[in-house]
């Protein structure tokens, strides 16, 4: 399987521990498109995830708050998190109103760990 694939595999297997979750979508860190299933705007959603990602980043080096472990924006329809995976990926994850945060939190991190290490592997 290819890289695409398996990144494609690794967010299908989140959305399948995370139901709630109704969008996912993987980048470069300079805002290229690698894997997505969301129906629109992928293009950009890539390029403001990985400008967010960079936002992120640059502020909690700012304020010294440590690695940065995600994003999280909420809205009055739903949220959308953001994760490094690795350095040179952003995985985006969009999920309904009421999803479950703590459930999303974790499996966003997993996920985001395994498409670095694909990454790495490469």
């Amino acid at each position: 399987m290819d890289l695409r694939g398996e990144i494609h595999e690794e967010m299908l297997l989140l959305r399948e521990r995370a139901p709630e979750i109704t969008g996912t979508l993987t980048c470069t860190v300079d805002g290229m498109l690698v894997a997505t299933d969301l129906g629109g705007h992928t293009e950009q959603v890539a390029a403001l995830s990985s400008a967010l990602l960079s936002m992120a980043r640059r502020m909690t080096d700012l304020v010294q708050a440590g690695a940065l472990e995600e994003t999280l924006i909420s809205g009055t329809r739903g949220y959308t998190a953001c994760y490094a995976a690795g350095p040179k990926l952003v995985l985006a994850v969009l999920a309904g109103p009421g999803a479950n945060l703590g459930l999303l939190r974790i499996e966003g991190r997993k996920t985001a760990a395994k498409l670095a290490a694909i990454v790495e592997r490469e």
